[in-house]
C-alpha cells in the first residue's frame, strides 16, 4: 500500500511543480482541464491520483511526456 501512496504523492508534487513552473494557479490549470479546482487540489496534495486521460492532458498542457509527469524520469 505505502508504494501507491508514494505514487501519489510524486504525482502530486510534479503536477504542482509544473503547475507553478508556468505561473498558473490551480483555478487556472482547472478551468483549462475542465475539472473542479479541488479536484486538482486533491491531486497535488496525493489524496486522489488522475486517471491516464486527465495525466495526458496535464502532460499536454505542461507540454512534458507522461514519463515526466509521473516521476518515470527526470524533465
Amino acid at each position: 500500500m505505502k508504494r501507491i501512496e508514494d505514487r501519489r504523492r510524486v504525482i502530486g508534487q510534479n503536477i504542482k511543480l509544473h503547475r507553478e513552473k508556468r505561473n498558473m494557479s490551480q483555478t487556472q490549470l482547472a478551468r483549462l482541464l475542465w475539472i473542479d479546482r479541488t479536484s486538482l487540489s486533491g491531486y497535488e496534495i496525493g489524496k486522489r491520483i488522475p486517471d491516464i486521460f486527465m495525466l495526458w492532458k496535464m502532460a499536454d498542457v505542461f507540454d512534458v511526456s507522461l514519463d515526466v509527469l509521473v516521476g518515470r524520469k527526470r524533465d
